[in-house]
């Protein structure tokens, strides 16, 4: 493309048709990250069980698990990671001095950088679990499994409700929204160990 081209290209790149595109993509990434750390940490749980079995099913069960999260973290998940946090800097450089003055994105940012933490802890359970070394057990996954859960809900509360954001009654439903989910956890738990 020459510059006169060009020229004529640039007009027809509108700031908030920019804005649109960078938003459409940190949502559409946004759901792929959700969606690879919820699958992830699942394989991290059937892996742990799969070292429980007999040989050979022990072996042949666990290096399947491994080739599906090699693929999952590699070409899914860490990927969406990176695009969507690409996508909301850009949003926020692109509007700096609205998103400065909200505190509502602030507190976003926060958990976050919660996420970001999980992905990395995720990570570390991965690289572990390649070597066969891990302290984790399948119930301990199944609760670290309900941290992106919290923190999904978390974000989307928080982005959702903006400036109307109610303490008392976000502080309430997510402490509902964790009682849910630890509830859940155990009674699955007690099906589990009686079947």
């Amino acid at each position: 493309m020459d510059n006169s081209n060009l020229c004529n290209f640039l007009p027809l790149l509108d700031i908030s048709m920019l804005f649109s595109v960078l938003k459409s993509l940190h949502l559409i990434f946004m759901v792929s990250w959700f969606a690879g750390l919820f699958y992830m940490v699942r394989l991290f749980i059937y892996s742990v069980e799969a070292l429980d079995e007999n040989e050979p099913k022990r072996t042949i069960l666990y290096d399947q698990f491994l080739i599906m999260q090699k693929r999952l973290w590699w070409i899914i998940t860490t990927p969406s990671m990176i695009i969507t946090v690409f996508c909301g800097f850009s949003m926020i450089f692109l509007n700096i001095e609205y998103y400065s003055k909200t505190p509502w994105m602030h507190i976003k940012l926060a958990f976050v950088l919660c996420l970001i933490i999980y992905h990395f802890i995720s990570q570390g359970i991965y690289f572990n679990l390649l070597q066969k070394k891990t302290t984790w057990t399948s119930m301990k996954l199944r609760i670290w499994n309900e941290v992106a859960t919290l923190l999904l809900v978390s974000i989307i509360f928080v982005v959702v409700l903006k400036d109307s954001f109610s303490w008392i009654k976000g502080v309430t439903g997510f402490l509902a929204v964790t009682i849910l989910l630890f509830s859940g956890i155990k009674l699955y738990k007690k099906y589990r160990s009686k079947s």
